[in-house]
């Protein structure tokens, strides 16, 4: 691979990510003001334009189908909007569904925030779509109801109304210079939320900035073996990623390596990511054609189905 193409490469990465994160902060498309599809049944509509006017899950037991970034779910649960220790963000999106096992794991982890960071709770960010698919703003993965977005900024100790959940931004973590965090908003409860969840057993992976990366690697003490789920990754400045695995008798979900046991926190393991190529990457001189969208043939066969399911019940 030339190093023309690799910088081509990483400049279409670095625009995905940046617009996938400033999205992070929009108010992003209420999927029930999207008008009627012309043709839904045309062969070359897109499938996140079919996937995002499902608003509510499908009628079917509980079934991962396909990768994170090319997949469905049916019979998604949805976290409720409010609970002690937690608020979804973004409602207007409606991407607050999961498998059951992500919800309890949300949960679970933002009793642990209030507990160990002393956080009054979490505000969740997106996870799936009410049958998972491809997405119309946000995101390439989060498409089989085991991925979450967790905000790097506590709850608030009050709940917040519908208009401050869509306007309110979560709080930028990394430095102007895009090479450490910003001392001034990064504290210690940062890292403990981070290692909850990654000590969680289900958790596959967890994505942050590879400036968070850098300050865990340098901050956590004692138990450090957590460290190795946390994997450096574009954007991911105002948010981490929870990623889980597979769920057990999940036949149709296709999972990933599992990531290697080190720690990632070697000068080896970093420096990449700090390179002013990377940071500033230079635009290539002829700007790429457009990928066409995702079709729904080019997703799992049993996607149709869960498509064209009726809705499950509020």
């Amino acid at each position: 691979m030339t190093l023309r193409l690799i910088l081509t490469l990483l400049h279409i990465c670095l625009a995905v990510v940046t617009a996938s994160a400033a999205m992070a902060q929009d108010k992003g498309i209420d999927p029930r003001l999207l008008p009627p599809l012309a043709n839904a049944n045309d062969p070359k509509t897109a499938a996140k334009e079919l996937f995002a006017r499902k608003l509510l899950p499908a009628a079917m037991p509980t079934r991962v189908v396909g990768f994170y970034a090319r997949g469905c779910i049916a019979g998604a649960e949805a976290l409720p909007i409010n609970g002690d220790t937690w608020q979804v963000m973004r409602l207007s999106r409606n991407r607050n569904f999961a498998h059951p096992d992500l919800v309890a794991l949300l949960k679970r982890l933002s009793v642990k925030a209030h507990k160990d960071a002393g956080w009054p709770g979490i505000l969740v960010g997106d996870m799936s779509q009410p049958r998972g698919g491809p997405m119309i703003t946000g995101h390439a993965s989060h498409q089989v109801g085991l991925d979450a977005d967790i905000w790097l900024t506590p709850m608030p100790n009050r709940r917040l109304s519908r208009e401050e959940r869509e306007e309110t931004s979560a709080v930028m973590m990394v430095r102007d210079d895009r090479r450490d965090i910003d001392p001034h908003v990064w504290t210690p409860t940062h890292l403990s939320v981070i290692r909850d969840a990654a000590q969680e057993p289900t958790v596959e992976r967890i994505f942050v900035n590879a400036a968070i990366k850098k300050a865990l690697c340098r901050e956590a003490k004692g138990d450090r073996s957590w460290l190795s789920k946390v994997r450096p990754m574009w954007g991911h400045d105002y948010h981490f990623h929870i990623r889980i695995k597979c769920p057990p008798g999940s036949g149709e979900c296709e999972s990933q390596p599992a990531p290697a046991e080190s720690e990632g926190c070697s000068a080896g393991d970093l420096a990449w990511w700090f390179k002013d190529s990377v940071l500033h990457p230079k635009p290539p001189k002829i700007p790429p054609k457009p990928k066409p969208p995702m079709t729904l043939a080019q997703l799992p066969a049993a996607c149709k189905q869960v498509l064209a399911a009726p809705d499950a019940k509020q």
